[in-house]
């Protein structure tokens, strides 16, 4: 292993392991409800087909009603692979969503650090571990969706923790309000939708960042972090129901992570509806396998 890619190695397990107490309470207070998966080893050859994943083990409306942004995090990450291929894209989203990112665990609950770090071995960037964790601890805060024009930015509330980061003038970062503050909006991105890297039966909403230096807005430093001159990142989102998206971030290609975003004002004004009918605006190809979301039953 080369000298950068270790250092890019310790930094990322130095800022997994003060997650590892936040994971045990999060799993006594929010339980994973009891959904149906399909049975999966750990390898590759007995991973179960998707398509008959969701014949077999529908999701009714009642059932993604169940899931928060919090006990998501609770499933392994074979489960939360099954949630996300049982759903489709829905509609691509338009304002401020909250942020909230969890990282894979296996069956037992054990975070897959080794094998997170292990599959990015081509990465390393000359970062200090300090600024790298400080961009891992404020990249995920939230998004602001700009859905005309197929553009997003990720909301940042401590813009003081990246200034090692930033050039130049910061009173040039837009700003959102933002509960009773402000937020700094930045490392834009384009929204399309496309192939998931996951499951090709449907598409996912995009997020890449690949073009982010064309983008209006643009600061080289942080901006060029999350582009392809820097760490490569592409998110893909799927709707679980309005207002509530579960994501799977990508850096280089590699699976690192995933996220939710949730808007709460969405999610209790077409809740009660999405429930009784089943119906969402799909913005994205839908693929070829029904979803007969009615058809099926609460467990």
């Amino acid at each position: 292993m080369k000298c950068g890619t270790r250092s890019w190695a310790l930094a990322a397990i130095v800022l997994l392991l003060p997650l590892a107490g936040c994971d045990w309470i999060n799993a006594k207070l929010n339980r994973a409800p009891q959904l149906r998966f399909a049975e999966a080893g750990d390898p590759y050859l007995s991973k179960p087909d998707f398509a008959r994943v969701e014949h077999d083990y529908p999701l009714a409306p009642a059932d993604l009603q169940k899931l928060t942004p919090k006990n998501l995090a609770n499933y392994s990450q074979e489960q939360v692979d099954q949630i996300y291929a049982r759903l489709t894209a829905g509609p691509i989203p338009d304002g401020a969503f909250d942020g909230r990112l969890f990282f894979p665990k296996n069956a037992k609950g054990d975070r897959r650090i080794a094998e997170i770090v292990g599959g990015l071995p081509g990465l390393a960037v000359e970062l200090k571990s300090q600024q790298l964790e400080t961009l891992g601890r404020h990249l995920w805060r939230g998004k602001v969706f700009y859905r005309d024009e197929r553009l997003l930015r990720n909301r940042i509330e401590d813009i003081g923790a990246l200034q090692p980061i930033i050039d130049g003038d910061l009173s040039q970062i837009p700003k959102t309000k933002f509960g009773n503050g402000e937020q700094w909006l930045m490392f834009p991105a384009r929204l399309y939708c496309g192939q998931s890297l996951l499951d090709s039966r449907r598409e996912s909403i995009i997020i890449d960042y690949a073009f982010t230096d064309e983008l209006p807005g643009y600061r080289e430093r942080p901006d060029y972090l999350a582009g392809r001159n820097g760490f490569q990142i592409r998110d893909e989102i799927r709707m679980v129901r309005p207002g509530f998206y579960l994501g799977r971030a990508y850096v280089g290609k590699a699976f690192l992570l995933n996220f939710v975003l949730y808007n709460d004002a969405i999610a209790k004004a077409e809740g009660d509806g999405f429930v009784k009918t089943g119906q969402i605006t799909e913005d994205c190809w839908p693929g070829t396998q029904d979803r007969t979301l009615l058809a099926a039953t609460s467990h």
